[in-house]
């Protein structure tokens, strides 16, 4: 093995170095810190597709039943994949997503249960439950307002959707605080 020592290396023509060959290793000792003060491609990655998307008008919850949540507006949408209440993975981007929502309802009714689920494919998922009790003992002067939350990590694949649905069991219907309903996600770097 040879050793060359040179202070900078230029391309001969046109503006591309190329190290090595098409299934060559280039080594990067222990140690060593790579500088890097122009545009790096190739390299980890990022947390897109990501999206986060909210609601702008109220929503009617049944008593005792799953709705899932009326998501109309896009703060921002990365691969624009979320249509119709639903994130769908694109081509080419399936993995490990990191998922979250929450829900607001009305809390000027009894509340036993508040659930909310973040569904894959419309299939429930149980251990994406958030639960908060909330009775007229409690409920600020004037009504009040009950939150839960749910955050998850998925492995989804191309074509599967998530979607939020919300669950309360007041003994009647309760709406949606719409400023407090979301959902967002991202694609975490593997």
């Amino acid at each position: 093995m040879s050793k060359l020592e040179t202070n900078q290396v230029d391309p001969a023509t046109g503006t591309t170095l190329t190290l090595g060959t098409s299934g060559d290793t280039i080594a990067i000792p222990s140690g060593v810190t790579i500088a890097n003060s122009g545009t790096d491609t190739g390299f980890g990655g990022v947390n897109t597709p990501s999206f986060f998307v909210g609601q702008t008008s109220a929503q009617t919850i049944s008593n005792t039943t799953f709705t899932e949540v009326t998501l109309d507006s896009e703060y921002f949408d990365t691969a624009s994949a979320f249509t119709s209440n639903r994130f769908t993975v694109p081509s080419g981007q399936a993995g490990k997503y990191f998922l979250f929502g929450a829900a607001t309802g009305d809390g000027t009714n009894n509340y036993d249960r508040q659930h909310l689920q973040i569904r894959v494919n419309g299939s429930g998922v149980t251990q994406g439950n958030s639960s908060s009790r909330y009775t007229n003992e409690n409920v600020p002067s004037g009504g009040g307002y009950v939150t839960s939350q749910v955050t998850q990590i998925y492995d989804l694949a191309v074509a599967d959707y998530v979607s939020l649905y919300f669950y309360q069991d007041s003994g009647g219907s309760v709406d949606t605080y719409e400023p407090r309903c979301w959902l967002m996600g991202y694609k975490i770097i593997e």
